[in-house]
């Protein structure tokens, strides 16, 4: 079985708080992008579960989301049969864009269809749940949603199904630590870190100048341009202090006269809204000629 496993960026991202749990409560608003990685699944006569993947990066054990999700469903249904996985990685990994969520979804996806298990997608995305607080959003098999919780309460938006946006993605040459990014945002908050220049203060619990219903209502009038300021990220502070590299690509797009940029998830991805295909392609071809400390990709909403 082929199947194909989306990206994500992150419209809007507000930390709420952090729970008891250690967790946080989020509000977030996601799409799916275009970008994907390929995934071969072939059944063992064993029941092992055996990862093999082209990005050197990605854990083969225990530890990858594949694995564990495959895993979890196999328990769960006394499944006896073992697996291959095998990952061709487009989604770089450790950006901010979900990947290894996604990659996840799709295979309690694809598992459910191929050992015939018949769980809804509700089912799941509680399952998904478990192993990852974007895996949800995947399952759902949408283009935009709102999540909330930790990420993994997901509403649909059905009535913007129809809409389309097209992005410059630009990925530094690094991983970002998420664990470290939530970490240093609480250290930030509790004043334990100087997160800011002198004289200004973290504003880590600030309402943003939007809230994902007005995104939503510049989408459903196919707004897609719409004012900068709308668009959120609560951890994007902290990761730019932490990684210089990805407030230059901040900059970078700046001087190339775009608006509409923020940074997704926990980074270290900066995307922008770019007007057209044509505009996103022509982008992604010159940050690719100049050979900068990154990767560009041309990308829309799928």
């Amino acid at each position: 079985m082929v199947i194909h496993s989306f990206a994500k960026v992150n419209l809007f991202l507000e930390i709420i708080n952090k729970r008891p749990d250690n967790y946080h409560n989020l509000n977030t608003f996601f799409e799916r992008i275009s970008l994907r990685d390929k995934i071969i699944l072939k059944t063992r006569r064993d029941n092992l579960i055996k990862i093999y993947c082209s990005d050197p990066h990605v854990p083969l054990g225990k530890s990858n989301l594949c694995w564990q999700a495959a895993k979890l469903l196999q328990d769960k249904s006394k499944i006896k049969k073992g697996l291959d996985i095998k990952i061709t990685k487009h989604i770089p990994v450790g950006a901010g864009l979900g990947g290894g969520s996604s990659n996840a979804a799709s295979i309690l996806s694809a598992l459910n269809k191929l050992w015939r298990l018949g769980l809804s997608k509700n089912r799941l995305a509680a399952l998904g749940a478990q192993l990852g607080s974007d895996v949800p959003f995947f399952i759902y098999d949408t283009p935009f949603a709102q999540g909330q919780g930790r990420g993994e309460k997901i509403h649909l938006l059905k009535k913007l199904n129809r809409v389309k946006l097209w992005h410059i993605l630009v990925v530094p040459k690094i991983h970002v630590s998420t664990p470290r990014i939530y970490k240093r945002w609480d250290a930030c908050l509790s004043g334990r870190q100087a997160c800011l220049p002198a004289g200004r203060a973290f504003s880590g619990l600030t309402k943003p100048a939007s809230n994902v219903k007005i995104i939503i209502s510049k989408l459903t009038k196919k707004n897609l341009l719409f004012e900068p300021s709308l668009l959120f990220n609560s951890l994007e502070p902290v990761t730019l202090k932490l990684y210089p590299e990805v407030r230059r690509i901040k900059e970078k797009l700046k001087r190339l006269g775009l608006k509409n940029i923020l940074m997704s998830g926990s980074g270290g991805t900066v995307f922008a809204i770019i007007p057209s295909a044509e505009e996103a392609a022509a982008l992604a071809k010159r940050l690719k000629k100049e050979g900068g400390p990154w990767r560009a990709f041309a990308v829309s909403t799928v």
